[in-house]
């Protein structure tokens, strides 16, 4: 049986839920290609903000084998939607959001504040009786 795959760290969540094709030419029907969040979070990493796969790796949370492997998944996944003309959706994967995290002082939950909203409220009971995690 084989091991579970660990949560990765991401940032933050893509701007967008995906993108489609313009202006496509030919007789199928637009199908998706599905990126997961890590794969995105790889892409972000090495090839938007530069950095080397070793730095990316420890970024995220990962060995650098495994960082490979998931930026080599995700290019070969844009590859696919550019010369296919295939949509691409952003969802899934096992992630955490290295965000602004907090608890909730009545119900006791721990949620993340990712959109970075001034005054949040709990996710869960909506209460506005908050701490910081670290508190």
């Amino acid at each position: 049986m084989a091991r579970p795959k660990n949560l990765r760290r991401i940032d933050t969540h893509p701007l967008v839920k995906g993108y489609k094709p313009i202006d496509f030419i030919g007789n199928k029907q637009h199908s998706l290609v599905i990126i997961n969040l890590e794969e995105y979070e790889s892409i972000r990493l090495c090839d938007y903000e530069s950095k080397s796969q070793e730095e990316a790796a420890l970024l995220m949370g990962v060995s650098r084998p495994t960082f490979t492997r998931i930026y080599a998944y995700a290019r070969k996944k844009v590859a696919e939607a550019f010369t296919e003309g295939k949509g691409i959706v952003f969802e899934g994967g096992r992630v955490f959001l290295d965000s602004d995290w907090y608890t909730c002082g009545d119900c006791k939950s721990s949620f993340n504040n990712y959109l970075h909203i001034t005054n949040p409220t709990c996710t869960l009971c909506g209460s506005t009786n908050i701490n910081s995690y670290e508190e």
